[in-house]
């Protein structure tokens, strides 16, 4: 059994190459049960969303996967070949597929470090992935941790904490100078982009107070509805920005809007309550001599822009921090996938050896017709023994190397040496595991892939 992950990315693919092979959520469950209808591939999860279309599956050979899972990708929209998806495309196995899901559900792969919806996006795919019963005992156990280590990089650093966009970076400025948004009252001159981006942050931070004013008052009565504010008449804001605690400035107009005399006039006014005053327009439209009034603070695009930059780098430090969480998990994994193989190879080893001993032992005590019970007994005892010694120190070494970097080597030979042969989890073995699971969902932390083995704590595991 192999781990492998087949997709296409921001970092790989266009949009327009992205957006075909999208699969919206009616019809998950369908390519879900097309996935695991290929042959060789035993369970699988589709995580598809504006910024990526990634297949994970495990599967019993790997190129075999590969080119099983490609043939998916291109059977899901009948204008692009699997030829012309190549090119797009990314493929890892093994600990290099799990630290691909581990990166993508901890927000490290994402467009923007750090960004929360990833993770709820994961979440997503793997609960309709578990209600139609597309994973089995490998990938319930590699999700659920994707999705714990996910929590633990958004808890153990500050990868999430600070603005890394121009209209985040003016709601966390406010804060800065306004602890509480709540009560205060933001004016929004202009309809731009970036400043109804930045009126909905604000919203979103606690303010309750918005008023809107443009050259259009249509337009301005549709965003005050939209934001559950008030218009104000164009002509009209200078004389009314006293009220205002956040002006947030975004106008096509080539000159200044609001001079130094408006500003200084509005603190006076306000009895010399702060006033914050963010410029996204380009070109400027408050006069940068307001920065002179005292308790106006003023800040344009240049500030903004230098603070997402500083932001951008905190986050990438953080990120650092997270990719080393991330390296020791995967390391968890891997223990417990090669503990998968050599529970099987134990097994399958006992089982055949007892079937010689009992087949002999019985063989021998039919030509030995004349033996006591207890000789009897003594002859059977004395097989035991002699098979329990002959494959005692192999058990042994099994048990002890599964969790080196030759684990699997091990197991293979042991398997080649008793003709085991096939070392891959049977059906029912894979049902028998997943039965102690009841009641598995996304947000089911208890059940670690790393409870049965030890925690590889803080060392490090090369890759």
């Amino acid at each position: 059994m192999h781990i492998v992950v087949v997709g296409l990315s921001h970092k790989t693919a266009p949009v327009e190459i992205r957006e075909k092979l999208a699969v919206p959520e009616s019809r998950l469950g369908e390519a879900l049960t097309r996935l695991c209808s290929y042959p060789g591939v035993r369970e699988g999860i589709v995580l598809s969303t504006c910024n990526r279309v990634e297949v994970y599956a495990v599967v019993d050979e790997i190129e075999a996967g590969y080119g099983r899972i490609q043939e998916f990708l291109a059977d899901a929209h009948l204008s692009i070949s699997s030829e012309q998806l190549t090119p797009h495309l990314f493929w890892h196995h093994g600990d290099r597929a799990i630290t691909h899901l581990f990166r993508v559900t901890s927000s490290l792969d994402s467009m923007i470090v750090g960004e929360s919806q990833i993770l709820g996006q994961v979440k997503d795919a793997f609960e309709v992935a578990l209600a139609h019963k597309s994973t089995g005992i490998i990938l319930n156990k590699v999700v659920k941790k994707a999705i714990s280590v996910a929590k633990r990089v958004r808890t153990e650093t500050k990868i999430a904490e600070t603005a890394v966009s121009v209209s985040y970076a003016a709601v966390e400025l406010a804060k800065k100078i306004f602890s509480d948004l709540s009560e205060k009252t933001v004016l929004l001159v202009g309809a731009g982009e970036m400043a109804k981006l930045a009126a909905q942050h604000f919203i979103a931070s606690g303010v309750r107070h918005v008023q809107v004013t443009t050259r259009n008052p249509q337009h301005g009565l549709e965003l005050a509805e939209r934001f559950g504010g008030a218009a104000v008449p164009f002509e009209q804001f200078r004389e009314g920005m006293a009220s205002a605690d956040i002006v947030l400035v975004s106008t096509g107009a080539a000159q200044y809007l609001v001079s130094e005399d408006d500003v200084q006039r509005s603190v006076r006014q306000r009895k010399n309550r702060p006033m914050f005053l963010i410029d996204i327009s380009v070109p400027r439209n408050i006069d940068p001599a307001v920065r002179h009034v005292d308790n106006a603070f003023l800040f344009d695009i240049d500030d903004l822009k230098a603070r997402v930059e500083q932001n951008r780098g905190g986050r990438l430090q953080e990120a650092e921090k997270a990719e080393r969480m991330v390296v020791d998990e995967v390391g968890v994994v891997r223990q417990w996938l090669q503990s998968l193989e050599v529970i099987p190879t134990i097994m399958a080893l006992r089982t055949k050896v007892d079937d010689i001993r009992r087949v002999e032992v019985e063989k021998a005590l039919g030509r030995l017709v004349n033996l006591s019970g207890p000789d009897r007994e003594l002859v059977e005892a004395m097989a035991s023994s002699i098979v329990n010694k002959l494959i005692h120190h192999t058990m042994v070494t099994l048990k002890a190397e599964v969790n080196s970097s030759d684990g699997a080597t091990f197991v293979e030979v042991a398997r080649r040496f008793f003709s085991l042969g096939d070392p891959a989890l049977t059906t029912g073995e894979a049902n028998a595991a997943t039965a102690s699971e009841p009641g598995a969902s996304a947000d089911d932390d208890s059940k670690d892939p790393a409870a049965m083995i030890p925690r590889a704590g803080s060392k490090r595991v090369n890759q």
